[in-house]
């Protein structure tokens, strides 16, 4: 089981046992998602902004209009973090406190380089289509040169990256157990049925 260095960046402080640096289950997550969150700074204020992705091996692609604030912001080397969440279910508890999600999440720091080689743009590009909608590039009409020109590729290294995976029932506190409540779907007399 390949493990991604833990970095300070990557250290989850809170909950940690729900972390995990085992690259499978990060690719898995991202290979499931195909929207991400890319945070910055640009012009001294912080910008986040989503956008769809794909992984390529040991990176991740993303693609856009040459005139994206993003993608020029991104392209001139500076710190990225981007985030892809799946959230697996909502878990409803007996107090609002414990109520969460089910979720699987990951999270990406580095610096994104620009794509300029014609044909790894090109090959990032279909990893893009087939990744969102398999089998559609064949499909369809590929980029001719001013589609390609017009559009700006960028890739990051996920050589720091960490998981945060939460599954299960809630978490209620002992006290709680002997509150009638309503579950999802639940009526009064479910809940009273529940109890005698």
């Amino acid at each position: 089981m390949e493990k991604i260095p833990q970095t300070p960046r990557t250290t989850l402080k809170r909950l940690p046992k729900r972390g995990s640096y085992d690259r499978e289950l990060i690719n898995s997550i991202l290979d499931e998602g195909f929207i991400c969150h890319a945070g910055f700074i640009v012009d001294g204020k912080p910008c986040v902004i989503p956008t769809g992705y794909a992984r390529v091996g040991d990176s991740l692609v993303i693609h856009g209009s040459q005139a994206s604030r993003m993608l020029r912001t991104l392209g001139q080397g500076i710190d990225v973090c981007v985030t892809v969440t799946l959230v697996d279910g909502l878990v409803l508890a007996r107090s609002a406190f414990h109520h969460s999600m089910n979720y699987r999440s990951v999270v990406v720091f580095g610096r994104a380089t620009v794509i300029d080689d014609p044909d790894a743009k090109l090959a990032a590009l279909r990893a893009l289509s087939e990744h969102m909608i398999p089998g559609r590039w064949d499909d369809a009409r590929q980029p001719n040169e001013s589609e390609m020109q017009q559009t700006t590729v960028l890739s990051l290294a996920l050589t720091e990256a960490s998981a945060k995976v939460r599954t299960g029932p809630p978490l209620d506190d002992e006290e709680d157990y002997d509150l009638l409540v309503l579950g999802w779907g639940d009526s009064i007399a479910d809940c009273r049925g529940r109890s005698d």
